[in-house]
């Protein structure tokens, strides 16, 4: 039994222990691979195109029966000067000479990541997952009304308490507090220029004392210490990427996977760089040196730091992961997610407020 069950009964899920949905890592594979053990696998749809994604929805119901949770990003349309725009060309410019690399030509047009849509929409209501989750706000309210007509839970992630009510009030099912420890983007989207950067012990009570609907814990847990300790503050259950990134049924990328290895407490760093919104990522010179520029909106940036990417790789790297990598178990993802479970009872059994 765990401490508090209503995730795993919303869910449908046995275990309340979600594998993050993390964009270009997560794989069918290990969508199913979660799932199949018992808890939510979660796939990053924001990268893909309507078809890859209904590829993919295709081969995850192939896979398991198990609760699938799609992911999806909601960031509003971005905009940007022509000022602006060569503001940022003249201050990369030493980065691009220095790379080799030829500076993108005309202003941006990046249409990934993609913000949910119609097409979205669609695929969605044509096989409707167990959950659809979102990072950066929600879609229309109407797009919520009919995913939850269509039987779908709503997920989203919430940085504040002001963000968690929000959610709230906004009709989701369970809201995902997301601690400034998580690796990749942060999910803050009331007031994106001033992230308050809380970390999840004190995020994370103060927003299960704000809302009624059940609260996830994310960001620095990657064993059961982690998940005990969540649960002590008034989570219903968590929600866990960096401890899946380098096994194999994940996308797995050489540089990523050496990053991550190399992971400490100390290791990332928040980072607009290259893409425009604040992400943990592996610290890198680049990415120290790149403190501080005003970068172009999310998602335009990627316009300007692809360029470097791709003439210069090493040095440009945006290797995502959080601060508990050092923590994270080993082996396939069946057998990270038992081990995570095993140890996760163990450490509450062990708690002085156990039974």
């Amino acid at each position: 039994m765990w401490p508090d069950d209503r995730l795993t009964r919303l869910l449908g899920i046995e275990h309340p222990i979600i594998q993050a949905p993390m964009a270009g890592t997560t794989t069918p594979a290990l969508v199913a691979a979660v799932a199949n053990a018992g808890g939510l696998g979660s796939h990053g749809c924001a990268a893909l195109s309507p078809e890859a994604l209904e590829r993919d929805m295709a081969e995850m119901r192939a896979a398991t029966n198990g609760a699938v949770n799609l992911n999806f990003f909601c960031h509003e349309p971005p905009e940007m000067s022509a000022a602006a725009h060569e503001a940022l060309l003249d201050e990369l410019a030493p980065d691009y000479a220095q790379a080799g690399a030829k500076p993108p030509k005309g202003m941006p047009e990046i249409a990934s990541p993609r913000a949910f849509g119609a097409a979205e929409l669609a695929l969605l209501l044509s096989h409707p997952p167990a959950v659809a989750s979102f990072h950066f706000g929600l879609p229309e309210a109407e797009a919520i009304a009919a995913l939850k007509g269509a039987g779908c839970r709503i997920l989203a992630s919430a940085t504040t308490v002001a963000e968690a009510r929000w959610l709230e009030d906004r009709g989701v099912d369970a809201v995902i507090a997301q601690g400034w420890e998580a690796g990749g983007h942060r999910g803050v989207f009331l007031d994106v220029a001033h992230d308050a950067q809380v970390g999840l012990f004190a995020l994370l009570p103060q927003v299960a004392d704000a809302v009624a609907v059940p609260v996830i814990a994310a960001g620095g847990i990657a064993d059961g210490r982690g998940i005990a300790a969540a649960f002590a503050l008034g989570a219903a259950g968590v929600q866990i990427g960096t401890a899946f990134i380098d096994c194999a049924e994940a996308a797995q990328r050489d540089w990523h996977v050496a990053a991550l290895r190399e992971g400490r407490d100390d290791s990332t760093m928040i980072s607009t760089a290259m893409s425009g919104r604040p992400a943990r990522a592996h610290r890198t010179p680049w990415l120290t040196r790149m403190d501080g520029v005003a970068a172009a909106p999310f998602p335009l940036m990627y316009h300007y730091s692809r360029p470097l990417q791709e003439a210069d790789p090493d040095p440009h790297r945006f290797a995502l992961y959080g601060q508990a990598a050092g923590l994270r178990p080993q082996g396939a993802a069946r057998d990270r997610f038992d081990r995570l479970v095993v140890e996760a009872r163990a450490a509450l059994a062990a708690s002085p407020t156990a039974g």
